[in-house]
């Protein structure tokens, strides 16, 4: 169905890019016109477009490599996997709810972009190459916040990257892959955090059974009604969504 299904979505999308593409020529708009002024250099519309597409084509490799969505992600499969319930919840909704809760977090990164770049620059009064070194800065605050400084200095020794003047000199390049390395720890982390409780479960489910001599009957198939027990006692649910939401709090 999904090898139907994103083809469709993909041409529909381009679909109507080329659409706006060839409205913005038909008034005509010239296709590629950069010029250079006193401040800053303007671009045309129809460039403009181009850029915009690009960036949504790109869209969900940013949410991937710069948001807080692997974290969550990661978590919630690890939390599937720990209380044993295979495919339920399924990957559509935990993909879902790490989007909405990806939202949450980010919303005041977001917000902080839409009011600082996108809005003077849909004014006109902030120039595309200001807007963007303004959008720049929320989001490099809130990644270097969740790096750690050991990832940093690993890949600027990969690099070869001399001594920085602050963590605001740190290149894009260096600073996305330390994220998502700080990420995936964190992510394991409280994944195996997650784990402990419920292993601790199976093995006294295993221990009982083996006492008892049923060794043909599936440990998994007792413990799993006991870990959905506790795990709905301790309004576990809720508890995971606070603490992973509380782990991005800014200082």
């Amino acid at each position: 169905m999904r090898k139907i299904i994103y083809p469709v979505f993909l041409g529909v999308f381009f679909f109507f890019s080329l659409s706006a593409f060839n409205e913005a020529l038909s008034q005509g708009l010239p296709a590629i016109t950069a010029a250079t002024g006193a401040q800053s250099t303007r671009y045309s519309l129809s460039l403009e477009i181009l850029a915009l597409v690009t960036t949504i084509t790109l869209l969900p490799s940013l949410l991937l490599m710069m948001t807080s969505f692997v974290r969550i992600m990661i978590v919630m499969s690890l939390l599937r996997m720990a209380l044993g319930t295979a495919q339920t919840p399924p990957s559509m909704v935990l993909i879902g709810l790490a989007l909405f809760l990806t939202i949450f977090i980010m919303s005041p990164v977001l917000s902080d972009i839409y009011t600082n770049a996108l809005v003077p620059y849909m004014d006109e009064t902030l120039s595309f190459d200001d807007a963007i070194k303004v959008a720049e800065a929320p989001i490099r605050g809130f990644m270097l916040n969740q790096t750690r400084e050991t990832d940093i200095a690993m890949f600027m020794n990969i690099g070869r990257i001399d001594e920085l003047n602050g963590p605001e000199s740190v290149p894009f390049s260096t600073l996305v892959p330390a994220f998502i390395t700080s990420e995936l720890k964190s992510a394991f982390t409280i994944g195996f955090l997650i784990y402990v409780p419920f292993i601790v479960i199976d093995m006294v489910v295993a221990s009982v059974l083996m006492s008892m001599g049923m060794m043909m009957l599936s440990p998994m198939m007792i413990s799993m009604p006991f870990k959905l027990m506790l795990f709905v006692l301790i309004d576990g649910w809720s508890l995971i969504m606070g603490n992973l939401a509380a782990s991005f709090a800014m200082p």
